[in-house]
């Protein structure tokens, strides 16, 4: 049984998606980082980086979300695409493209407009630059096509799919009249029936909601005087 290490955030989404497309059995291991769960030795020991998710398979550890992806992929050998190298080598690309672009400016973008403490008008500037950029890239290619990658629904398009759910967050609520073809894209993918239920692992534990001192230090630690 497979053992995967939640918290209802943009990167352990993409997981929950593969999991719930695929049927593979899994027990939820929730981990609260509001709490800072992710920072005890116990979830160390299976994420040095002290982030979410993580998967146990036995005695295989995968940690990062677009690495766990890739190992479930290779595993099961679905949502891969043709394995030709015109069509895979896209695959590679645009989930690096996720991984090293959308994912972390996105996030920024998010701690700066929502959390971050002033000075903070250029650090601002620079994520909500990045991030936009970043999704109208991907906006242009989904213009002329129904999945990022060939004609088939892949891993490429779970890990776009977690972080698309969270445009508005990021970018401000009026962003998907520039971005059109993504939320046609997301509006198809929630309306999966593995979305549906990746969606609602959300309401499976007591997650900590309120953003408070306590919260900003687990998740930010360089704002406390001692760094965890």
């Amino acid at each position: 049984m497979l053992k995967f290490y939640y918290h209802p955030s943009p990167n352990p989404a993409k997981v929950a998606l593969f999991l719930e497309e695929s049927g593979l059995p899994y027990t939820l291991v929730p981990v609260d980082v509001r709490k800072g769960e992710q920072h005890l030795p116990a979830y160390l020991a299976i994420n040095p980086n002290g982030k979410t998710p993580a998967l146990v398979d036995g005695d295989a550890v995968v940690f990062d979300s677009n690495a766990i992806l890739l190992y479930l992929a290779v595993k099961t050998g679905k949502f891969l695409p043709r394995n030709v190298p015109e069509v895979r080598s896209q695959m590679y690309s645009w989930l690096m493209f996720v991984a090293t672009g959308i994912g972390p400016f996105s996030g920024q973008a998010v701690h700066f407009r929502h959390f971050a403490p002033e000075p903070k008008a250029y650090a601002q500037q620079r994520y909500d630059f990045e991030a936009w950029r970043h999704w109208r890239i991907v906006n242009a290619h989904l213009a002329t096509r129904t999945w990022m990658v060939g004609e088939e629904f892949t891993i490429v398009d779970m890990a776009l799919w977690a972080w698309a759910r969270a445009v508005p967050f990021v970018l401000g609520e009026a962003a998907w009249a520039e971005l059109p073809h993504v939320k046609r894209f997301l509006d198809q993918v929630s309306a999966r029936p593995a979305a549906v239920r990746a969606e609602a692992l959300a309401e499976a534990h007591a997650f900590k909601a309120e953003m408070d001192q306590a919260a900003m230090d687990a998740m930010y630690p360089h704002t406390q005087s001692t760094p965890v």
